[in-house]
């Protein structure tokens, strides 16, 4: 099968080419798209140069318009989508992530932090179902309605359309893999109104 990666990226510079590279080094990847969802800094050229196909979104439209372009433009049997902030992604667990879709045991897997950094790593053992890691057939990312509208909430609309469909799902740990925190990337005001709009985006989400 055919896999398609997808990063949705905003104003991330300074990391997606590292995951991009680490994406390209696993022989399980067909196609990277990297969609840049209207990034005021460096964020497409880095990812042109670091090897990705990009789709460049006029302004920024929220990440699950931006996953949802990826899948219109990608041409995977599965998508594995990653996000663009992630510190110390290597392809064992793009591996990780892929298998049990791949060999036909799970609909769709959910990569939750392990070994990172406490913080991130007890983030998502509060609420491992909003890990932005995770490997879908195409069949149930195409059926994940309102995914263009649900902004942070992408997460939540396609484990909905998992529960609607009866997707098997499966949970995989990611060792040694974190990401950058809101308040680090726009230091601690920014960050913390920018973390509590994605919490508001993630209960709109649910209340569809």
């Amino acid at each position: 099968m055919l896999v398609t990666v997808v990063i949705p990226a905003y104003n991330e510079e300074k990391t997606v080419g590292s995951v991009i590279r680490a994406v390209r080094a696993s022989t399980l990847v067909a196609e990277v798209i990297v969609v840049n969802d209207g990034s005021a800094d460096g964020t497409a050229r880095v990812a042109r140069r670091a090897g990705g196909q990009v789709i460049d979104l006029a302004e920024n439209s929220g990440k699950g318009a931006a996953i949802q372009a990826g899948v219109e433009a990608g041409r995977g049997d599965v998508f594995l989508f990653l996000d663009a902030d992630l510190i110390g992604l290597r392809p064992e667990h793009i591996k990780c992530l892929l298998e049990p879709v791949l060999r036909g045991k799970s609909d769709m897997t959910v990569g939750v932090f392990g070994g990172g950094r406490a913080a991130t790593d007890l983030a998502q053992a509060i609420a491992p179902g909003l890990s932005g890691q995770r490997a879908v057939r195409r069949s149930l990312a195409v059926k994940a309605a309102g995914l263009d509208m649900a902004g942070y909430g992408a997460e939540v609309a396609l484990n909905r359309a998992a529960k609607a469909m009866r997707a098997r799902t499966t949970r995989v740990l990611l060792p040694d893999l974190t990401h950058v925190m809101k308040e680090e990337k726009m230091g601690f005001a920014r960050g913390f109104m920018a973390r509590l709009k994605m919490y508001w985006e993630i209960v709109k989400a649910a209340q569809r």
